[in-house]
């Protein structure tokens, strides 16, 4: 199947009412301003939680054409109201940091499992011709068994975040099942581009590499930096995003997303010094990161390239230089002042 183009895509979304959850954050705000452009009408919901990575900067360019409602996907009231009119729902809300989940595993599971099966709940009594596109995780794999990891692979998460999403994707799988809702989930890899969030040091390496490189401030590796990932562009993410919401054939179904290539931190570190001025030491694991640590991963996509057509299309070296661009334009919006 040939993906479709971008004027099959407008001819979808034009006028289609589509609701984001977490919207403000780092891919919704970017899925937002991809669906204002392709004439959608707009609403985002989000909590506002700053280490969950909401900033209202993220929809400056479309923030006279969105509503912006600011509500936490908990509120079981407003997520009622809000979903009623809805053509398609992105549901993208959620505490993304393994090591956080560790620490406080009652939150998590608030946000990650509670409030999805909740959802599901309100749109199958209020809304139940709803789209709803979940995005879900690659670390429901835990650590692979086999390389690169498709949709066979077993699913063994290694700390709560990833229980919480493996049982949030079921519920997504068993009410396209029992209720007939049309879901579908993407298990999402290392996601990065402009608007990340590059404040917080739980939730993930990719965004605290970027901000240590464009601070000038050192890198530091754990182990021998030798781990292998693959990484996605924020603006691959939004494509496959919006194939999931046009395509009915995938409903009830669970894929991965990823990128041909994969990368050692130690050669994404030596991407970023083509990029910025920094420093890089290797240093041993920390226990309660080595704890959760995965070791390689990189996924096979084939399942949702033969279903929708879609192949990711910027490579890491493109997709950073793109990045760091876009922060040193807007540094003041994002980073602290340098040192």
């Amino acid at each position: 199947m040939s993906a479709p183009t971008t004027a099959n895509l407008r001819d979808f979304y034009a006028g289609k009412r589509i609701l984001i959850t977490g919207g403000v954050g780092f891919i919704g705000s970017n899925l937002a301003i991809r669906l204002v452009a392709l004439g959608a009408e707009v609403m985002v919901v989000d909590s506002m939680i700053p280490a969950y990575g909401a900033n209202l900067a993220n929809l400056e360019p479309v923030s006279d054409r969105i509503r912006v409602n600011f509500s936490d996907i908990r509120d079981q009231h407003t997520m009622s109201y809000l979903v009623r009119d809805q053509d398609v729902v992105f549901s993208l809300a959620g505490q993304l940091s393994h090591l956080d989940s560790m620490v406080d595993p009652a939150t998590d599971l608030d946000i990650n499992c509670r409030s999805q099966l909740s959802l599901l709940e309100k749109c199958r009594m209020g809304r139940p011709g709803v789209k709803i596109v979940f995005t879900s995780t690659r670390q429901l794999y835990g650590r692979p068994h086999y390389l690169p990891v498709d949709e066979n692979h077993p699913l063994h998460p290694i700390d709560i975040n990833g229980i919480n999403n493996l049982a949030a994707e079921r519920y997504y799988t068993l009410y396209h099942e029992v209720y007939g809702l049309r879901t579908v989930s993407l298990r999402l890899t290392n996601t990065y581009g402009p608007r990340m969030d590059l404040q917080s040091n739980s939730k993930g390496f990719l965004g605290i590499f970027v901000r240590k490189a464009l601070l000038g401030e050192k890198i530091r590796i754990y182990g021998d930096g030798q781990q292998r990932r693959d990484f996605n562009h924020v603006d691959d993410v939004v494509d496959a995003l919006l194939l999931a919401g046009v395509s009915d054939d995938i409903n009830g179904k669970s894929f991965n997303l990823g990128y041909p290539r994969s990368y050692s931190l130690q050669e994404l570190a030596e991407l970023l010094r083509s990029l910025a001025c920094f420093e890089v030491e290797n240093i041993p694991f920390p226990p309660e990161r080595k704890a959760i640590d995965i070791g390689d991963y990189y996924a096979d996509f084939s399942a949702y390239r033969n279903a929708t057509g879609w192949t990711p299309q910027i490579d890491l070296p493109e997709g950073l230089a793109k990045t760091v661009e876009y922060f040193r334009q807007h540094w003041d919006k994002y980073l602290p002042a340098p040192a």
